[in-house]
């Protein structure tokens, strides 16, 4: 766990049993089906994917994610850290996210992409945002970040050329180990942020599928 000022706890929640073979298949299947969304990329998936029918690698191994977490120094969420198991990496969940980081390429954001704390700060003050604001789920104000997290986040996605991100972090962390989880995109006033990346991920599973149901 990175040195901070404070770490905040979530409101208790209760996740749901991890089954990310199921949810990775369907989605794999969906972006690979030309009527469906793979018209929505500007190149087809490479040959390989297609073949596979699958968007992801083959898993890490137990030791992987156990190396990560001693060169972060912090144990990773239990949903982040079973993905890893099924899929070291994976390539485009929705069109602005084009690659999940395989855990040699997961680190700080303030290591890997300084530019972007800088971006959302200006070098400013922390924003401060009570409570009874920042710990709303769902319906929430994507504006209603605070800035003063940002140093500590863990980055693990990248798209080349866009601000869009998939971040983790370690400040707000729920009884059960997850940490909050930020879609931090060009388009929004700051960040989608969430419970846990479970729950990022299968919300951005019904944003591409368009809740088609």
């Amino acid at each position: 766990m990175p040195d901070t000022e404070r770490d905040d706890p979530a409101p208790e929640f209760h996740p749901a049993p991890h089954s990310w073979r199921e949810l990775l298949q369907r989605w794999s299947d969906e972006w690979l089906d030309p009527v469906l969304h793979e018209q929505e990329r500007s190149e087809p998936f490479p040959d390989e994917v297609r073949a596979a029918r699958w968007l992801g690698s083959a898993g890490a191994t137990p030791q992987e994610p156990a190396e990560l977490e001693a060169r972060l120094g912090a144990v990773l969420p239990p949903s982040y850290r079973e993905f890893l198991r099924t899929s070291d990496g994976w390539l485009d969940t929705t069109g602005e996210i084009r690659r999940l980081l395989p855990v040699r390429e997961i680190g700080w954001v303030r290591d890997l992409d300084p530019e972007l704390i800088e971006g959302w700060t200006g070098g400013g003050e922390p924003d401060d945002v009570p409570d009874e604001e920042y710990f709303v789920y769902g319906e929430q104000e994507p504006w209603a970040i605070r800035t003063e997290y940002l140093n500590d986040l863990l980055k693990i996605s990248h798209t080349p050329g866009a601000l869009d991100v998939y971040l983790l972090n370690p400040r707000v962390v729920t009884p059960d180990g997850e940490w909050e989880a930020w879609y931090l995109a060009h388009w929004l006033p700051g960040a989608v942020r969430h419970r846990s990346f479970r729950d990022l991920m299968h919300d951005e599973y019904r944003r591409f599928r368009g809740d088609r149901g």
